[in-house]
């Protein structure tokens, strides 16, 4: 009788032990294996320069909006609708096979934006933010137990994103997109003015990254006149904040006018700026012309498609063709990349362009002392594995998010199939193209 209730007694311990550990909020959350990518996948050939490859080293993600890498080597995913009831995901390589293998699901709120700082993982839904203490390993320490840092942040139907960036002083950038792309009254070509969105939207606001409990309120408009900023990052550099911005829509709709079809399709440029406190971009009143170089007054507002916009806000650093969706910035700090890749800015377009017949792509900035040296570049193209002129079927990836790696590597996130991205560069390369991960 004595093994049988001996047995009895271990089964009754370890019920008892595992229960504490499964009931102790500061636990790392259990790591499930992760399907690898398939060998046969049949994904698009990613276009690089000389000397760079691309991999794929995870798949059905679901929509995988921004990425990080942490200095272990692990990615921490954000998505913008939940998978299997969790919104962020940390992904990692066990095996060093250049294949995820292991997920761990966290964050019961869908979003965009996550950022790593000085021990700690940032996050943000919709309409609040968040952070979380990582542990020596890089892995978020309570993750049923975020800490909110901010709270009450506008949310409407379109544009909702809440992107972000934190710097070197404790404070966390937050964009808030406008939901009304030209500040129009509604049903009719007539601007409002002033624009009453302004004093909530169309511009970056800027907390506390380590005050909890902050409303909407206890933050300052850091700057305005931007209509929606999904890609931002802090320039170590330069010691200041970069952003892409989304342009505006359609101009020929009240405006025939002034402006053709056409026109309309190729107006106006997706823009980057630096930006400081105080800093106006200009929307809705004022927008940029990449043709005509110049920022133009807006047709609500008086203009004519040729009339020059106000002195007085400020002027983007590089321009883009229209309706690429600029939706990631980062600023490459690694030495793996060739020198003019040092410093530059990889933008992650994530829709395309009726005037060059392109998007979907990756481009480039060089930058030399914390500014553009030079025009943007195509990088990496092709992640619509389709002829954007004549389409034969449909768009595969749309890129969203980038991280550097600790190696110097770059990661790319795709929201549309899930699929994640790695660019490497071996300068002894022949010939650059995306492999199937085996």
């Amino acid at each position: 009788m004595r093994k049988p209730l001996f047995s009895i007694a271990c089964l009754i311990t370890s019920f008892v032990l595992m229960n504490t550990a499964w009931g102790n909020t500061n636990r790392v959350p259990p790591a499930k294996p992760a399907r690898a990518a398939k060998a046969g996948i049949t994904g698009p050939e990613v276009k690089l320069p000389s000397g760079f490859s691309a991999s794929v080293v995870a798949e059905d993600l679901g929509s995988a909006r921004h990425i990080v890498v942490s200095k272990t080597g692990d990615i921490y995913v954000k998505l913008a609708k939940l998978k299997d009831g969790k919104g962020i995901y940390r992904l990692r390589d066990t095996n060093k096979d250049g294949v995820v293998d292991e997920r761990v699901g966290f964050g019961d709120y869908p979003g965009t934006g996550i950022f790593i700082r000085d021990g700690y993982l940032y996050t943000s839904s919709n309409s609040s933010i968040y952070r979380y203490k990582l542990n020596e390993n890089q892995e978020v320490v309570s993750p049923d137990q975020p800490e909110k840092l901010v709270s009450g942040l506008r949310e409407k139907d379109r544009d909702k994103s809440k992107s972000i960036a934190v710097d070197n002083q404790n404070n966390v950038y937050v964009n808030i997109a406008s939901d009304n792309d030209a500040c129009r009254v509604a049903g009719t070509g007539k601007g409002m003015m002033p624009c009453p969105l302004l004093d909530s939207a169309a511009g970056i606001w800027k907390f506390k990254a380590n005050v909890p409990d902050q409303s909407f309120a206890s933050g300052v408009r850091y700057a305005t006149g931007l209509k929606n900023v999904v890609g931002l990052d802090w320039n170590g550099k330069s010691n200041s904040l970069f952003v892409v911005q989304h342009g505006r829509g359609k101009f020929d709709d009240f405006y025939p006018q002034y402006y053709t079809p056409k026109q309309s399709a190729e107006l106006p440029a997706e823009t980057m700026y630096e930006v400081h406190q105080g800093d106006d971009a200009g929307w809705p009143y004022v927008y940029y012309d990449h043709f005509q170089k110049k920022k133009i007054l807006a047709p609500e507002y008086g203009g004519d498609g040729k009339k020059t916009g106000t002195a007085k806000t400020i002027n983007p650093l590089a321009a883009f063709p229209a309706h690429m969706g600029p939706n990631a910035l980062l600023f490459y700090t690694g030495t793996a990349f060739p020198e003019r890749y040092r410093n530059g800015a990889f933008v992650a377009f994530h829709a395309q362009s009726q005037e060059i017949h392109k998007g979907y792509l990756i481009g480039f900035v060089p930058f030399k002392n914390g500014k553009p040296s030079g025009p943007w570049e195509v990088f990496a193209d092709n992640f619509a594995g389709t002829d954007l002129v004549k389409p034969t079927g449909p768009v595969q990836h749309r890129p969203c998010g980038l991280a550097q790696g600790p190696d110097g590597s770059l990661y790319v996130s795709d929201d549309l199939n899930g699929t994640l991205f790695k660019i490497s560069y071996q300068a002894s390369a022949k010939k650059a193209t995306a492999s199937s991960a085996k």
